[in-house]
């Protein structure tokens, strides 16, 4: 199985962390940050004017400096399946 890990920056402090992705869709990403029992999940969603993606965990907040386009990419790039469409 393979583990994808995203580096996330808290904007309070201005440190980065590289944390878990449990899924990924173009509107949301959800990670997980921590590990075992002190795990905490978080959603991250598009930002306004779609330049990246923030959330908050713990009442602090976090952001993932990608573009949704370039998240968009990524998944496509990832998995070609997931964008063809199916015959019905």
């Amino acid at each position: 199985m393979n583990i994808e890990k995203i580096t996330v920056r808290a904007t309070q402090s201005g440190q980065t962390m590289e944390v878990v992705v449990f899924s990924k869709r173009a509107h949301r990403i959800e990670v997980v940050l921590g590990e075992g029992v002190h795990s905490v999940k978080c959603e991250l969603t598009p930002t306004r004017n779609g330049s990246a993606y923030a959330g908050t965990v713990l009442g602090r907040e976090i952001v993932y400096e990608r573009s949704r386009d370039a998240v968009q990419a990524d998944i496509d790039r990832l998995n070609p399946a997931l964008r063809k469409s199916r015959p019905r």
